[in-house]
């Protein structure tokens, strides 16, 4: 239906029509109108899995939904590095949405990993907002592909659990521009999203479903999305508040009161009637965009999708560490120890929990003559003395000992955040007595963030599942010994202890909100920022194969840069690597991380064989968002790209240099430093000729004894120069009140040419 035919649509509805289309019309269908042939159309929860439930439904999954295929989580799938994979699982969620009629997926989530205690960040991609977004671009991609939306979530800076639903995100502009907002950009500009769920938080005081800076000053003028924005469910505060704002959708519904506040509003003029007019207009063109799509025949194959779960996972897996231990032998005699390897831990909890069609663990697909013992329960914190003796004894009779650990399920969930960021205390326990009768310990973890891990130093062997699906059990095995060669990268760093965060002296805030005092050093950019040790560095994962770096270049031409490496795999086994590129600012001109991820490509390789990535870099790619400027600004002056196997081991180096394409503001009047102006190519020749002639007029006066010139030196009347006002041009250049004047106005004339 085109966009005329839509707005003579609305023209025939009545003004409680418009206003009831404006909110659901149960908790997963939008509303209908019958008589003019308006459809209703279904969304249903994600985004790792089809979420279908029935007319018992609620957001917190208690009710069951329909059998589907759980894929890796967020927090997996972003660490595959691959964004054909996650184009990939796109598509085929995108089918299953299409075979069952599902118009709009919930998903992808990609709020950044502030601290590592949100208890969602099992559905995040990612704490650098680089990733997150093209994983995210990659994945849209393929959902709408089969003419089915996604709902990007949760927009914006929902960064936590506790009080997500009256808490306040607290920032600066340029934080929010860099980390918190450049995710859902990428997605927006590149994959036109079909809608966007706004978060339930305050963003800087303001309800995210009332902020018309957030929903149509940047989402719709300045990144041009066009499709509609819905609620998270029970996100509204003020219902006309947030239509006047750009939220066109309340979830769920029915919302009765909510609709008469509508229509009360326009018929008293307190809302224009053109604002419905338009948000009706939005949800309708999303509405036939589904309705009146001919795709080819979708099937939901579970069976072919579930094997496609495996695969992916086998992809996103970490392998942190590796001294030569893995793979194993199919051949050799084996311990596996832990409930996890019965009962593997593979999503989270909440409105993502996936009714799995089926699900493999490890021990089911173990060789023959494993020994098991559970040792620990999967799902609680328990210690059976009992059944640690068998599992220490199982451990040093075999020649290795496997232990399948992670977190359980009441750990990390939606609705709460993680108190700490240890494992159970009976999992660290059986580590630690396991280790002193073997040696050769491989620990196996499922957790849908980072967890402290004091052992690490001890253990042989870490491969980190993330929550891996409903094949997670298929995937361990074939990365265990050996069928498939792991290939994932951290898309979060792992500090050592949760005080090591950047947020951890500002999370989660108080019964108001919370400040990002951090600004933009999240992350890796706050680790290297203070060259902290950290247990693994982002971007990080070992292989069962090695890669060289090669012949690294760029050229420049039609305004953007163009990088290639060639990279070869000298070890004997196929295996894939991730190259990552990052853009290091030597600039100085403004307090930025010592590198920022801005490109990554992942190589098939053969053994012996080399290929080349190849990365294109535009004028984003080197820039900070500048507040005085209201943009994005990248400065004259040396930069260097690195290409690397992870943000802390750069394989290669390459100089470019920049030249500047605007200019950032300079605002002069009598407290702008001297200092500040002399950095500032306009204004610099200015006071460098006040300064001469100062230095000329003084270079008769009588020469200060040696106690003086010891009291005063020529560093101490240099730096007291340069963090001097203008206003002190009268003394500390010696110029009249008139002299003065005259100086400010030719600077600041100047200053705007």
């Amino acid at each position: 239906m085109t966009q005329e035919e839509i707005r003579k649509l609305v023209s025939q509805m009545t003004l409680e029509e418009k206003a009831a289309l404006c909110s659901g019309k149960d908790f997963w269908h939008t509303e209908s109108v019958e008589r003019l042939g308006i459809p209703s159309i279904m969304v249903s929860d994600g985004p790792h899995g089809l979420r279908k439930q029935d007319d018992k439904a609620d957001n917190l999954g208690v009710n069951d939904s329909i059998e589907a295929v759980c894929f890796p989580t967020g927090s997996a799938l972003a660490c595959s590095f691959d964004k054909a994979l996650a184009e990939s699982v796109g598509v085929c969620l995108g089918e299953e949405c299409r075979a069952e009629n599902v118009a709009v997926l919930l998903g992808p989530a990609i709020n950044m990993k502030r601290s590592p205690l949100c208890g969602r960040n099992f559905e995040y991609y990612s704490e650098d907002p680089y990733l997150a977004g093209k994983t995210a671009a990659a994945f849209i991609r393929g959902v709408q592909s089969w003419d089915v939306g996604v709902s990007v979530k949760h927009f914006a800076a929902n960064n936590q659990e506790f009080r997500r639903m009256t808490g306040s995100s607290n920032m600066d502009e340029r934080t929010l521009r860099e980390i918190y907002l450049a995710a859902f950009e990428t997605a927006v500009r590149e994959a036109k999203p079909w809608t966007i769920m706004c978060s339930y938080n305050r963003l800087n005081g303001v309800f995210a479903s009332e902020n018309r800076k957030l929903l149509t000053g940047i989402l719709r003028d300045e990144w041009g999305f066009d499709g509609f924005v819905m609620s998270d469910w029970g996100a509204v505060n003020v219902r006309t508040d947030g239509l006047a704002a750009g939220l066109e959708l309340q979830m769920p519904g029915p919302c009765p009161d909510d609709d008469a506040s509508i229509a009360e509003a326009v018929r008293s003029g307190a809302l224009d009637e053109a604002v419905l007019d338009e948000a009706v207009a939005r949800i309708l063109s999303i509405v036939f965009r589904y309705s009146e799509a001919r795709p080819p025949r979708a099937v939901f194959d579970r069976e072919a999708d579930h094997r496609k779960a495996v695969l992916t996972e086998q992809e996103c897996a970490v392998l942190l560490k590796n001294d030569g231990l893995l793979p194993l032998s199919r051949g050799a005699k084996l311990a596996y120890l832990g409930g996890f390897a019965a009962k593997p831990r593979y999503q989270g909890g909440g409105s993502s929990h996936i009714h799995s069609s089926r699900v493999s663990s490890a021990l089911e697909c173990a060789p023959e003559g494993v020994v098991y013992e559970e040792a620990f329960p999967a799902d609680r914190d328990e210690i059976d003395e009992a059944a640690f003796d068998r599992a220490v004894r199982a451990a040093a009779e075999a020649e290795t000992a496997v232990i399948f650990a992670g977190l359980p399920d009441s750990f990390e969930s939606e609705g709460y955040d993680r108190s700490h960021m240890r494992l159970p205390a009976c999992q660290n326990e059986l580590i630690r007595r396991v280790l002193a009768v073997q040696k050769r310990v491989v620990v196996v973890l499922h957790c849908g963030s980072p967890v402290e891990t004091p052992w690490a130093d001890d253990v042989p062997a870490v491969l980190c599942l993330y929550l891996g699906g409903e094949g997670v059990g298929e995937a361990a095995d074939a990365l265990l010994y050996g069928d498939a060669n792991p290939s994932g990268r951290l898309a979060e760093t792992w500090p050592r202890k949760l005080e090591d965060n950047p947020s951890f002296l500002n999370f989660p805030g108080d019964e108001e909100g919370v400040t990002y005092a951090e600004g933009v050093f999240v992350g890796y950019r706050y680790y290297d920022k203070k060259r902290m040790d950290v247990r693994w560095p982002f971007g990080h994962g070992e292989s069962y194969t090695s890669f060289a770096y090669s012949n690294a270049r760029l050229e420049e031409a039609d305004g953007v840069v163009r990088v290639s490496v060639d990279v070869t795999n000298t070890g004997s086994r196929a295996g894939k690597e991730a190259v990552q590129l990052y853009v290091a600012d030597d600039t100085g001109a403004a307090n930025r991380p010592p590198q920022e991820l801005k490109g990554y490509e992942k190589l098939t390789l053969a053994p012996g064989e080399t290929k080349t990535a190849q990365f294109t870099l535009d004028e984003r790619s080197f820039s900070w968002y500048s507040e005085s400027l209201g943009d994005w600004y990248a400065a004259s002056g040396p930069y260097r790209i690195l290409l690397a196997h992870s943000s802390r081991d750069v394989r290669a180096q390459l100089d470019y240099t920049l030249t500047a394409k605007k200019r950032l503001p300079l605002r002069v009047h009598s407290n702008t430093t001297v200092g500040a102006l002399l950095a500032d190519d306009r204004t610099a020749p200015i006071v460098r000729e006040a300064i001469r002639r100062l230095e000329a007029a003084r270079a008769n006066e009588e020469k200060p004894g040696e106690a003086a010139a010891e009291a005063i030196t020529a560093e101490m009347v240099e730096q007291m120069l340069i963090n001097s006002p203008l206003r002190s041009a009268q003394s500390f250049l010696g110029m009249s009140r008139a002299e003065a004047d005259a100086l400010l106005e030719k600077l600041q004339q100047a200053a705007q040419s």
